[in-house]
Parts: structure tokens; C-alpha cells; sequence
């Protein structure tokens, strides 16, 4: 399959082929899946879940708090039962996710609850799993689900898998694991400085690597966090796509990240996908 990368500088594809480049997706990634019916935002998945039980109009565009609402009036099992809804649509990937999986790569971070990534995985015929990170309130004092390509759960990673895709925020698929209120948030927050929540397994793959972010903002205080904490430890040199100017935290981010800017749009990427496919 012809590389989607060609707009971007050679080291990077040169990276991701020999394993030195992690790809750290975002939400963003789903706007190349438009036949994937699933929110593709904070913004566009708080509207479903409030559209579906009344919150109070402050927090009525506000993910985490209007989840936290929910689960303390309505019960946790309100919240995943939203959840699973907002994101039942039969899963499809993009050309761009298909020609990620093709390569093998020892590390996929995937920062959203699609499963995207995890179609593309499966229908390239790659041997992977996967490791998602857990709510406390549902699975007190473990802070992560392991589970094979076929959403089996295990007990640790397989030690055949050429490619461990991370969740760290859950994933609908095979358990409908969320990281989505206020409190798993408060939970995960609390330890992930000391890096308790995130898999050794994790931590060793990331040692010495880049990392490549794509349909990623950092405009938000709880994503930061986590890129910060997952990237912790990593090489010194990194990558974005982001076509919009930076807010000044976003810019921030990167400069004490060193993170490198490239102001080009997703879709360009993706259609040299598309037409290599």
C-alpha cells in the first residue's frame, strides 16, 4: 500500500516503518469515517448524551460533568448504557487507519471510544490486542482490561501480539469500558503522575520513540494531561497535524512538549490513502 505520508517529512514514515514513531490518534481520525454513524467530538458526544436525560443547562456542553450528572441521579449503569448507544454503529475504518495497521508497529495509542482503529487491525490479519483503561467505579483497585482480537479478556498481553493498540480512556468494544465523568477522570488523574494507571508494557514501548499525533487538539486541560503522562519518558522529538492555528495553551503544550506543528489537514493525508487503497 503507497503511503499516505508523502506531504510530511521522510523521518517520519522512515519512524513508523521501523517502529521508532508511535501514532497517537484523536477523535479527529473519525471525520475520516464518514459511513461510521458515531460522534466524532466532546462537543457532538455530550449533545447525544444530554439530548437523552436532562441536565442542568451550565454543564449542558461540558462531557465530564454532564456524565458525572448523570451517573450520580441516574445511576453509573445509566451512563454506559448512553455510552454503548451513542457508539453501536457498525464499525468501518478509513484508508489512513487501514494503512496504520498495515505496518505492524509495536505501539498504537487511541485516545477516543470508536473502534476504528481496532476494525482496521482486525481486517489487516495482524496478530494484536489491546489494553484499555478501566473506570474505579465499576473495576475498584484494577486500571486496566486486557483482551485479544477477538474481545476475549486476559489476564496480560499475549506474547505473539505484533501490535498492542492502548485505550486509555476505555473503548466501546468488547466491554463498553468508559473513562468518561468527572470521577474516573478525578480517579485516573490522582495516580497517572506516578503513572500507576498506564501498563508497564506501555511505559517499555514508548521508551526512546516518537510519537505522530493526528486528529488531536490539546485545547483542554484533561487531554494534555494525558498526552503528557502517556508521552512521559519517550523520545525528545515529536509530531502534529494541526491545520488550525494553536490556542495559546495548545502552543504552549507543544513547545514544552517539543512537539513540531505541521499545518496540514487530515484529509490530506488521507487522500493519498484513499487513492493508494
Amino acid at each position: 500500500m503507497t503511503s499516505p505520508l508523502t506531504q510530511l517529512p521522510a523521518e517520519i514514515e522512515a519512524g513508523l516503518r521501523a517502529g521508532r514513531v508511535v501514532p497517537y490518534l484523536g477523535p479527529g481520525m473519525l471525520s475520516l469515517v464518514p459511513q461510521y454513524a458515531v460522534p466524532g467530538t466532546p462537543e457532538a458526544l455530550v449533545a447525544l448524551l444530554t439530548a437523552k436525560v436532562s441536565v442542568p443547562h451550565k454543564i449542558r456542553s461540558r462531557l465530564t460533568q454532564a456524565a458525572q450528572f448523570i451517573e450520580n441521579f441516574k445511576h453509573r449503569k445509566t451512563v454506559v448504557d448512553l455510552m454503548n448507544n451513542a457508539f453501536a454503529a457498525a464499525p468501518s475504518a478509513s484508508p489512513l487507519h487501514a494503512w496504520l495497521a498495515s505496518l505492524n508497529l509495536p505501539l498504537i495509542v487511541d485516545t477516543w471510544y470508536d473502534e476504528a482503529m481496532s476494525t482496521a487491525l482486525h481486517e489487516a490479519g495482524v496478530k494484536w490486542g489491546e489494553v484499555q483503561g478501566l473506570s474505579q467505579s465499576e473495576h475498584f483497585g484494577s486500571w486496566t482490561g486486557w483482551y485479544d482480537r477477538d474481545g476475549n479478556p486476559l489476564p496480560d498481553r499475549a506474547p505473539d501480539w505484533a501490535t498492542l493498540l492502548y485505550k486509555p480512556i476505555g473503548s466501546t468494544s468488547p466491554a463498553g469500558n468508559y473513562l468518561v465523568s468527572d470521577s474516573d477522570y478525578v480517579e485516573v488523574l490522582t495516580e497517572i503522575d506516578i503513572q500507576t494507571p498506564i501498563p508497564q508494557e506501555v511505559q517499555a514501548l514508548r521508551s526512546g520513540r516518537s510519537f505522530l499525533f493526528l486528529g488531536c487538539r490539546f485545547n483542554d486541560q484533561l487531554t494534555r494531561s494525558f498526552a503528557r503522562q502517556i508521552m512521559k519518558r519517550s523520545s525528545d522529538r515529536h509530531w502534529a497535524l494541526l491545520p488550525d492555528e494553536p490556542t495559546r495553551m495548545e502552543a504552549k503544550f507543544l513547545a514544552e512538549q517539543n512537539i513540531t506543528r505541521i499545518a496540514l489537514p487530515l484529509d490530506s493525508l488521507a487522500a493519498v490513502s484513499a487513492q493508494a487503497a
